[in-house]
């Protein structure tokens, strides 16, 4: 057997084991979700357990308004965030990568000091809250920390010095196309892999997002998918009491624990069934995107 098809045999079964360990915790959060809360408080998580009860989908079914809800308000504020995450990314990395940008270095300094320090939560709880004044808006899950991060800058701005030549955009300039023309026609449509990247990156931000709801958030019907599941989970006893009930009647009958599992599935599953589509144009974009320019 030849050096690389050992190497290959090798990295197939690492990884394989890698993706075996990856997703035992996922099977047995699905696998909790179907299993009876007697069962769960008795013997703990199992990938075999003993009795099974789909008593948390029927109770989630019965409350389904709250949570369908919860879920519109997580897709449109991620379709919303990362659109304007990418765009505002795409634009700020441009002049970043253009030598002949009289302010490129100053440009460069600043969004590479934001990857250094930052505000603080108390100053920038007083700047949404009192001066931008988007608490209980939808805003307030969309403009605070995610739309732009120094990070997908770079790895913007490194794409577009690496992988698009000056010779291109010359050529362009060439033909009377000014700026504007240039990121559109040019430099947009040739950033594909990268522009997947942050996509996912911005997306996956805004899905698992729980920061923003609990800072800003009060209006239940502001709730997303991920601070409804942070009430569930803080407000469970209170829930089994009947007391202060988040979600409605019924709750003496509530299967905490197997509900949380079964919270995490609806949160997870969207991510697992879009990753699938867009992986070849991230690992393209991280590797090109990631070399220093």
């Amino acid at each position: 057997m030849s050096d690389s098809k050992k190497f290959n045999v090798i990295a197939t079964v690492i990884l394989g084991i890698l993706v075996v360990v990856t997703m035992v915790p996922i099977l047995m959060i699905v696998i909790a979700s179907f299993t009876e809360e007697k069962t769960l408080l008795r013997d703990g998580y199992s990938l075999l357990p003993g009795a099974l009860s789909v008593d948390a989908y029927i109770y989630m079914v019965k409350q389904g308004a709250i949570i369908v809800r919860a879920y519109g308000v997580s897709i449109l504020v991620t379709v919303v965030g990362t659109l304007g995450s990418v765009l505002i990314t795409a634009m700020l990395a441009y002049p970043m990568s253009r030598k002949a940008f009289k302010y490129r270095g100053i440009l460069t300094f600043f969004v590479f000091f934001t990857m250094l320090f930052s505000g603080g939560i108390v100053p920038s709880y007083i700047m949404w809250t009192r001066v931008f004044q988007i608490k209980d808006t939808i805003w307030a899950l969309i403009l605070p920390n995610y739309l732009v991060t120094a990070f997908n800058v770079f790895l913007v701005k490194n794409y577009y010095t690496n992988s698009i030549p000056d010779s291109l955009i010359e050529a362009a300039q060439i033909d009377g196309a000014g700026e504007m023309k240039i990121f559109w026609k040019v430099m947009l449509p040739l950033s594909v892999p990268t522009i997947a990247t942050v996509s996912l990156f911005s997306g996956l931000a805004y899905w698992n997002d729980w920061i923003n709801g609990l800072y800003y958030i009060n209006d239940a019907k502001l709730y997303s998918i991920q601070i409804l599941l942070l009430k569930i989970m803080n407000n469970i006893n209170a829930l089994k009491q009947n007391t202060g009930s988040l979600m409605g009647t019924g709750a003496v009958s509530l299967p905490g624990t197997s509900i949380r599992m079964a919270m995490a599935v609806i949160g997870i599953l969207p991510i697992l069934l879009i990753y699938p589509f867009v992986q070849k144009y991230f690992i393209k974009g991280v590797v090109v995107g990631a070399v220093k320019g």
